[in-house]
């Protein structure tokens, strides 16, 4: 029994890491924005504060209803650091957990709660 649990955790991360388009989270921005653009998404630079801090850089996706800031950190660590950036300065009366999501080193600030179709269309053009 004492075996198993190690076992089960193991086995956990093992599915875990292999989720997702190809493992990797190193994205880049440049790379994400040309896939956006492609797909005749308007990107912009016209980007927050907690965004032009990100050291992997930053865009906003402007979609039909609504729009995205899309940053990157160099590793997830900096990734979780513009996160509780986001959170650290958000005023007390906005659910900012319904609107900030994160995959790997990428940070999207949504202006409002995004439909499944927008989120993938972001999250699928992250690209590495």
């Amino acid at each position: 029994m004492k075996l198993l649990l190690p076992l089960c955790a193991l086995a956990l991360v093992a599915v875990t890491a292999s989720c997702g388009g190809g493992g990797s989270t190193d994205y880049s921005s440049s790379k994400s924005a040309a896939c956006l653009t492609k797909q005749g998404v308007r990107v912009g630079h016209d980007i927050d504060f907690v965004a032009s801090t990100a050291l992997g850089g930053a865009f906003i996706a402007h979609l039909a209803d609504n729009f995205v800031t899309v940053s990157f950190g160099k590793t997830e660590a900096d990734a979780n650091n513009i996160a509780d950036a986001y959170r650290r300065f958000s005023a007390a009366n906005v659910g900012v957990e319904d609107v900030l999501r994160q995959q790997g080193n990428a940070v999207m600030l949504w202006h409002v709660h995004p439909s499944d179709a927008d989120a993938a269309q972001i999250t699928d053009c992250l690209k590495s």
